[in-house]
């Protein structure tokens, strides 16, 4: 790891880390899908996608774009309520795409070894919507979800005895809830109309079910927040023994409930990343920093491990009661090749090309989105997408692994890629080993992060963004 400094190309100036911006981006997805564009004419089949392809590990993820309410940090692809018909004619179509895709994977051996549903919040469906969101998964694409690891979002208002009997039955391993806060005034300045006592009958109807694995979701840096009530909320789930923990630092975004002001009350115009740091801003990220770092370590003394930035899976055998091997997926495990996505939000992944459905946030967009794609009856081609390069694939196995505690293999890196990623990478590299974010004593075959570089993940991994990447995001930002 001594190497990397050296590695900079003679006249080549290193990229300077914006040190004072430690929250830009949440990569976990790249390239992001507002990189995404139409393909035109070159809109490829997708039995021509998959010909090559691998076919013996591939991953299924179904994405349900409906919520009960929309959250006022979120901006995922999602409506708030489906009108009349509307869940029904969306599986309709899922179930058309289903087959569409089926036929383009073809009649030779295949395999699917993880499934997920996601969205939106899948719960919304009902308990006989999922049975059928299970049936397509099963019968139109030959996923066993009973031999698989199968994850399922849901949300304090839709876990319900009824619905999680279903996800039980038909196979589910894991399920995330987004509970963001057990203190209800932090609930209400993230604009999410909930009760601690919904989110613990929620918890106690999720334990009831006996589904393996209870991920719960928690964010930090919420208006009014203290490292006192972040240690409530903290204990109030630890109190659940959850197999997992993510914590996520808020965000503000364009186009959110909490897009017209920063969580101060203040203008939001520098939250996403814009040059000039207010005095707000700067006290809004060290507060974050901070209760990141309480978060991390109260959990490490409770018995977890720290598996990237955000995530934390208990150790078996820790603390008290019957251990439970926790077996839902690192971040990224569903972003590698050989994803297949189902739904209109829904990301399809090969060597050579992501594709997917037009993207959007504002309301009156995602709702034209998803009527377009309920009226759709040709599933044969991809549409919206972006080509992964030599140099793309390289960046994003570098994301995919950096980003998480364990670090990167170099020695799979170079029998992949032919080099050492310095040599692909040496100013991004040196930049990092400079701040401090690499651990500099692990040895020639790690490339890891520090505890501090783990902290600073968000601001890592856009660096890694190629000027492409980064061009097309700006573009889609200005539309």
């Amino acid at each position: 790891m001594t190497s990397i400094a050296p590695r900079l190309r003679p006249n080549q100036t290193p990229l300077l880390p914006d040190r004072t911006r430690p929250y830009q981006q949440y990569v976990y997805g790249y390239p992001h899908k507002t990189a995404y564009r139409p393909l035109g004419a070159d809109r490829p089949p997708l039995g021509e996608l998959w010909a090559a392809e691998p076919k013996h590990a591939l991953s299924l993820y179904a994405h349900i774009p409906f919520c009960e309410y929309r959250c006022g940090f979120c901006n995922l692809f999602t409506r708030v309520g489906a009108p009349e018909d509307l869940t029904g004619r969306y599986l309709d179509a899922m179930e058309r795409q289903a087959e569409a895709v089926r036929a383009a994977l073809g009649d030779g051996p295949m395999r699917f070894a993880a499934a997920a549903f996601g969205g939106g919040t899948p719960t919304f469906l009902s308990a006989g919507e999922l049975e059928r969101l299970c049936d397509i998964m099963e019968t139109r694409m030959g996923a066993d979800l009973r031999a698989i690891p199968l994850s399922v979002e849901t949300s304090p208002a839709t876990a319900t005895p009824d619905r999680l009997a279903v996800l039980a039955a038909r196979g589910a391993t894991r399920v995330s809830i987004g509970v963001q806060s057990f203190v209800d005034t932090e609930a209400r300045a993230a604009v999410r109309p909930q009760r601690r006592a919904e989110v613990e009958a929620a918890l106690e109807a999720i334990r009831a079910a006996r589904i393996p694995v209870l991920n719960i979701d928690l964010i930090y840096g919420i208006d009014g927040q203290t490292e006192a009530t972040w240690r409530t909320s903290l204990d109030a789930a630890l109190a659940w023994r959850p197999e997992e923990l993510y914590l996520y630092p808020l965000y503000v975004r364009p186009l959110t409930g909490l897009g017209r002001s920063g969580p101060d009350g203040s203008s939001s115009e520098n939250v996403s990343g814009a040059a000039g740091l207010s005095d707000a801003d700067a006290d809004w990220d060290a507060q974050r920093l901070r209760l990141y770092a309480v978060g991390r370590d109260h959990l490490l003394a409770h018995g977890y491990e720290q598996r990237s930035m955000r995530m934390f899976r208990r150790i078996p055998g820790a603390g008290d009661g019957p251990a439970v091997l926790a077996a839902g997926p690192d971040d990224y495990a569903c972003q590698t090749d050989g994803m297949i996505g189902l739904g209109c939000g829904a990301r399809s992944y090969t060597s050579g090309l992501h594709y997917s459905f037009d993207y959007a946030v504002a309301t009156r967009e995602v709702r034209g989105i998803i009527d377009e794609y309920t009226r759709t009856t040709d599933f044969s081609r991809a549409e919206v997408g972006r080509r992964i390069d030599a140099d793309e694939a390289r960046r994003r196995h570098l994301l995919q692994s950096l980003l998480q505690a364990q670090g990167m293999d170099v020695t799979a890196y170079r029998e992949r890629f032919g080099d050492h990623p310095a040599d692909h990478f040496p100013a991004e590299l040196a930049e990092f080993a400079e701040s401090g974010w690499l651990d500099l004593d692990c040895g020639p075959d790690l490339l890891r992060l520090t505890p501090e570089g783990l902290a600073w993940s968000d601001a890592i991994g856009p660096r890694l963004f190629s000027p492409a990447v980064h061009a097309a995001m700006a573009a889609y930002e200005a539309r």
